[in-house]
């Protein structure tokens, strides 16, 4: 039977007593309820505060002003205080995530202060008693821990930046994971910002002093990141390495490798700052692991940014290579591909091991196939297991951890008879090392089996987590409370016959227990018809609420049963989060073991649907690819009838920069991108979009593609270029890869010629590194007569009938013509803009001396060692270039006369 259902009626009123002597008008600031207001929020500083009060957070004075702008709800006014009324506003609690969702997103923090008092223990005290009530956690950009707050998609992380002697460390820690990694910071604001830009945290804590310095600002302006500066005083070296040795419960971090003092300071402070905001808790931290900056390819904010690697330029997921390529079907997964894109390897052991592994999954459909249908009912064990160990998580995250660890052994047994079939030469270490970590969990998943039942409810507290049949004591009380329960439908029944009101009702609510209600059209029938029956409680605008003394018993009993029963059932759901707590590190073992083989199984998959192919991982510097496709525009052509042309590109060391000419629209930025994506998926461990391919692993990555300003700190759009240019030629090596799109096209046409000229020299001459360079300035491949290892390439096109056709081709050879006429008739200029620009073109072609500026023999190839500013030579005039071209004595007088007068209108002309 369903008591349930049937109890409809016996449902929670609103209270509407005020609590604590909180009335409407006069000044309440004096009241109990105000001053414990007062007293914490004096003690979060910095903080919006929300306040429990029954069913709503409240906020009042300043925060309430501040919450109601950013969340578009109705600022209303409660008393008055100096004179003035005093601010109100308040969220329901069921949708107070949503809200904290929206004010996290703005920059705010929240201290959340629930009712940690039984508000019958509190009337007990007396009528105008205030219910205890104290901060259970204060929320933080870095510090989510709901699925209803977080990305299930995305890592959110933590990071604290410390100096101690002169160094920098980086720590960085995921409270809804446990994930926790650190690592020292090299000098320069380019290192910490490639580090934060690699990391995408979410909140940075720094002492206050680091604030003050350009260095580090200038990293963490390029950081989407709330910031919370610290009083230097808390980054105490010796105070930090105490909190690890608590946290981790062990008398030495020896065991877990060597640590410098800087990072381990950083690491400290993220422990101290978790226990501050999470009243005194920590989830279930992985072991801090020093993640080595030089063991994953470098790649700068700028970089990242260009290549739309986990987001395009407008933020979204959509368009980026990690929205093209992931298939996973778990959170945990996709965090673990967007950590691996984040931070490509250079061991080619480790990116073997990798291939491996997918190269496996890719030659065994069936079973990838059931593989990732088991996966994708396999619950988010970390964040589960995280937010039961923050004192947040429910019946309901018992149960995940229940049926994922149920898949887990599922999974090992299926992918154990895999491996004994078919067994490949050399073996599988990441499948070996999966299989090692999935574990046996058996024994508990039969507990959580037995003891949990099949509807759950979102918090212990509702009651009904525990299956009937696992503890005879419950299943007792539970017997009594629900035949309370039913005494109480009919004494409701009984009370509609005696008075003949057939819309009476038996309601609840926490400050007047149960009591009969009846509407205002019904009281004269109360007082006819059961006037020693009833007793008047309490009267209403729209009816009345009475009691009765065989009510009030009823209330006794199946109050004093409902309690117990659901006391027993909390402390049974708590001995089995103590259970799972205490099997947190096998958990997380497997909860990673999963997530590698979501990856591994979706990047099977993807290189079986798009027919791409394992890439050979080489220590030299080859760069060998043919039949080379843009992952993000061939997945963006798909069904859409047009195919995407393949190229091939190879930067072998004699000819390692490509210097690639070609008109606008030829696909020239496609081709420089999809190389440069290439180089990441294979160090990744993916397969990659071409025929074949061979990589020199590529220890950083550097690509200057697309204009854009940066107005914010006075940068114009060339401005950016530079500085963008300056980085990458500071920073490339002989082992880099770098690509470079319209260097110089920012400023006057001979500047901006001069200054590609130098790159192009630099990087062929000092970087030494593989590199794709394309332009427009067509002189430049003049510079493949003197610099052996650039060789020449230019986009196909086709000239048909006044139109040009794009043929996407990269061959050996330049362009003469750029063809911007052409592009600008495609973008919809008007016809009189053309036919004139067309007429001008013609005017300064038949102008331009013949064959074009001898810039080659004029310029001295680039010197690897820095020359003398006096040293550097002047880019030639027109007119010196027209006069090196002339032969004198070969000059009749007339043409003399001519070449003057031609001289004199180049000086005129500048």
């Amino acid at each position: 039977m369903n008591l349930s259902a049937q109890f409809q009626s016996v449902i929670p009123a609103p209270d509407e007593v005020a609590e604590g002597g909180l009335e409407r008008g006069g000044d309440p600031t004096g009241s109990p309820l105000m001053q414990q207001y007062q007293r914490i929020r004096a003690e979060h500083v910095g903080c919006l505060l929300f306040y429990r009060m029954g069913d709503f957070y409240e906020l009042f004075f300043d925060d309430a002003v501040a919450a109601a702008a950013a969340l578009d709800i109705t600022l209303t006014h409660r008393g008055v205080h100096a004179g003035k009324p005093i601010p109100m506003a308040g969220v329901p609690v069921h949708a107070a995530d949503a809200y904290l969702a929206r004010l996290i997103r703005k920059g705010f923090k929240v201290a959340v202060a629930e009712q940690i008092e039984d508000p019958a223990a509190a009337r007990r005290r007396g009528a105008k008693a205030v219910v205890e009530r104290a901060v259970v956690r204060i929320v933080t950009p870095g510090t989510l821990t709901e699925d209803s707050l977080l990305d299930a998609r995305a890592n959110n992380y933590l990071a604290a930046l410390a100096e101690v002697g002169g160094t920098m460390g980086l720590a960085w820690l995921d409270l809804s994971t446990g994930s926790f990694c650190c690592e020292p910071v090299g000098p320069g604001p380019a290192t910490l910002a490639a580090a934060l830009a690699r990391i995408a945290p979410g909140e940075i804590l720094l002492p206050d002093r680091l604030q003050q310095r350009d260095d580090v600002t200038a990293a963490l302006s390029a950081a989407s990141a709330a910031i919370s500066a610290l009083p230097a005083a808390r980054f105490d070296e010796i105070a930090a390495h105490r909190s690890l040795i608590e946290a981790y419960g062990v008398t030495t971090l020896d065991g877990f490798g060597t640590f410098g003092r800087a990072e381990m300071t950083a690491a400290g402070i993220l422990v101290d700052y978790v226990a501050l905001t999470q009243n005194g808790r920590l989830p279930p931290l992985q072991p801090l692991q020093a993640a080595a900056a030089q063991g994953v390819m470098q790649i700068d904010p700028a970089t990242r940014r260009t290549l739309e690697l986990v987001r395009n330029l407008a933020g979204d997921r959509a368009g980026s290579l990690l929205g093209a390529i992931d298939r996973t079907v778990t959170g945990a997964g996709a965090r673990l591909l967007a950590g691996r894109l984040a931070a490509p390897l250079l061991d080619v052991q480790a990116i073997g091991a990798r291939l491996d592994l997918v190269e496996w999954m890719l030659a065994r459909e069936d079973l990838r196939s059931d593989l990732r249908a088991q996966l994708r009912g396999v619950s988010d064990l970390e964040r589960a297991m995280s937010r039961l160990a923050l004192g947040r998580g429910g019946p309901r995250d018992l149960a995940g951890i229940r049926d994922g660890l149920r898949a887990a052994g599922t999974i090992r047994a299926s992918l154990e008879a895999a491996r004994r079939g078919a067994p490949m030469p050399g073996g599988v270490v990441e499948l070996d090392a999966a299989l090692r970590d999935l574990g046996d969990h058996a024994a508990l998943v039969a507990k959580l089996a037995a003891a949990l039942a099949v509807e759950l409810p979102l918090h212990a507290r509702d009651g009904g987590a525990i299956a009937a049949g696992y503890a005879p004591a419950l299943d007792a009380l539970r017997e009594a409370r629900d035949e309370s329960r039913r005494l109480i439908l009919s004494l409701e029944a009984r009370y509609r016959e005696a008075t003949g009101i057939a819309s009476l009702k038996i309601r609840h609510n926490n400050v007047l227990g149960y009591f009969v209600e009846v509407t205002s059209a019904n009281i004269d029938r109360i007082a006819a018809n059961g006037a020693n029956l009833f007793i008047h409680r309490q009267a209403m605008a729209t009816g009345a609420r009475y009691a009765t003394v065989e009510l009030g018993e009823l209330e006794t009993r199946l109050s004093g049963a409902a309690d117990k029963a659901l006391a027993l059932e909390q402390e049974l759901v708590e001995a089995l989060v103590s259970d799972v707590k205490s099997d947190a590190a096998a958990i997380a073992a497997a909860a990673r073991a999963l997530a590698t083989l979501d990856v591994a199984a979706a990047l099977a998959d993807l290189a079986a649907a798009r027919r791409w192919v394992r890439p050979s991982i080489a220590a030299d510097a080859a760069y060998a690819v043919e039949g080379g496709r843009h992952p993000v525009v061939e997945a963006a052509l798909d069904g859409s009838g047009t195919a995407f042309v393949a190229n091939d590109c190879d930067l072998a060391e004699d000819r390692r920069l490509w210097l690639i000419t070609g008109p606008n629209m030829a696909g020239k930025s496609t081709f420089l991108r999809q190389n440069a994506l290439i180089a990441v998926l294979a160090q990744i461990g993916s397969f990659v979009p071409a025929t074949q391919a061979r990589i020199g692993v590529v220890d950083k990555l550097f690509a200057r593609v697309g204009a854009a300003d940066d107005l914010a700190r006075g940068r114009s759009t060339f401005m950016v270029e530079m500085v963008e240019t300056a980085a990458i030629l500071n920073q490339a090596t002989a082992r880099s890869l770098v690509i470079l799109d319209e260097i110089g096209r920012g400023t006057a046409t001979y500047d901006g010629l001069s200054i590609a000229w130098a790159v192009v020299e630099h990087l062929h001459d000092a970087s030494r590194c593989r590199a794709l360079f394309a332009t427009h300035f067509h002189e430049l491949t003049r510079l493949a007569a003197k610099l052996p290892a650039l060789s020449c390439r230019t986009m196909r096109v086709k000239e048909w009938k006044g139109s040009v056709v794009f043929l996407h081709e990269v061959v050996p050879g330049t362009a003469d013509r750029s063809y911007g006429i052409h592009v600008a008739r495609l973008a919809g200029l008007p016809p009189a803009v053309l036919r004139r620009a067309t007429a001008i073109l013609k005017q300064l072609e038949a102008s331009a001396p013949a064959g074009g500026p001898r810039l080659v023999e004029e310029l001295p190839l680039f010197a690897a060692s820095p020359a003398p500013p006096e040293a550097d030579a002047a880019m030639p005039s027109a007119a010196e270039a027209r006069l090196a071209e002339i032969d004198p004595d070969a000059l009749t007088p007339r043409q003399a006369h001519d070449l003057l007068y031609e001289l004199k209108r180049m000086l005129a002309e500048g």
